[in-house]
């Protein structure tokens, strides 16, 4: 453990957060100049059970490494980002490393092989674990979901997330908002990284080509589809931007958004809208909920269909 200790204190801050669960929010966050080497010690036990290490010191170990060698020191707590922190860039935004968890039908160590080896070609996987017995993948780095999906399914393998986030103590870390159609589908994403900074994936398809504005507002009512969700959400915060939709009606996006916290948004919902212009009603909304995080989703059957979870995916 001697070791171990050494890895996280290394020029890390002991951060505590006083999450308040009936308010669904985190409240506050105090930091003290260093670190002993018990709190970095107690902190690392808690990222192990969060990742269901605690039970394997070896792939502790190994995680701990990686964790090293991959990410700064403010990976490893709940500081500001910062540009330390910064790991790639897409749609102009930077994207913070995280950890994706998915369940993937293997049975064997040639699967464990062609899994492992797959994943890291792709661009901005820092570390991968496979779980055989469990048949859980993990993957540290700042590749989107899309592209981790993308590249599971072409080992001939099926795949399904699980959980995203970081092995922190977040009382929400993760929470998703599926568009069902008729005419628009879309899953948006959300993961927290640390208190400051929230990555969004979205896919899209159905949308007329060319840009439409979306946001998050204020409410989750969709008696009136988009029209019923209320007002942009803590302006600018809500403000996402505009989606870049192609000739297929298809668009993707991946990007980060600073001082937005996932656990202050369930409940409310993402509208997408006709054009740039977020005064028109809206096309689309669907409301936010709670997505699993990291280590808290390891069911292999879906209670609906008693189906096996890879055999659920969605359209998106």
């Amino acid at each position: 453990m001697a070791f171990l200790r050494s890895i996280v204190t290394a020029k890390t801050t002991a951060i505590a957060a006083v999450i308040p669960a009936a308010a669904f929010a985190i409240s506050s966050i105090s930091s003290s100049s260093s670190s002993s080497s018990s709190s970095s010690s107690s902190h690392f036990e808690r990222l192990s059970k969060n990742l269901k290490f605690a039970s394997n010191p070896n792939l502790r170990l190994s995680f701990a490494k990686n964790i090293e060698k991959s990410s700064p020191p403010s990976a490893l707590h709940m500081d500001a980002p910062s540009s330390n922190h910064q790991t790639s860039v897409e749609n102009g935004a930077v994207l913070p490393d995280l950890l994706t968890e998915f369940m993937v039908d293997m049975s064997c160590q040639g699967c464990v092989n062609a899994v492992k080896s797959k994943l890291q070609t792709v661009e901005g996987v820092k570390n991968v674990d496979v779980d055989l017995d469990n048949q859980v993948v993990r993957v540290l780095g700042s590749s989107p979901v899309k592209i981790l999906t993308e590249a599971l399914e072409q080992t001939g393998r099926k795949a399904r997330l699980i959980g995203q986030g970081v092995p922190d103590d977040f009382l929400i870390s993760a929470a998703v908002a599926e568009f069902k159609g008729p005419d628009i589908f879309g899953v948006v994403r959300l993961a927290q990284v640390n208190l400051e900074l929230t990555r969004i994936e979205a896919n899209f398809s159905g949308l007329s080509p060319g840009k439409h504005a979306w946001s998050i507002n204020e409410f989750g009512d969709l008696t009136r589809g988009a029209a019923s969700t209320g007002k942009l959400y803590s302006p600018p915060l809500g403000d996402l931007g505009t989606l870049e939709v192609d000739v297929k009606g298809e668009a993707f996006y991946s990007g980060a958004k600073e001082k937005l916290r996932v656990a202050d948004l369930i409940g409310r919902a993402i509208a997408v809208y006709s054009t740039e212009d977020k005064s028109d009603p809206g096309l689309k909304a669907a409301v936010i909920a709670r997505s699993a995080g990291v280590g808290e989703n390891y069911k292999k059957l879906c209670t609906c269909d008693g189906t096996t979870i890879w055999e659920a995916t969605n359209k998106l």
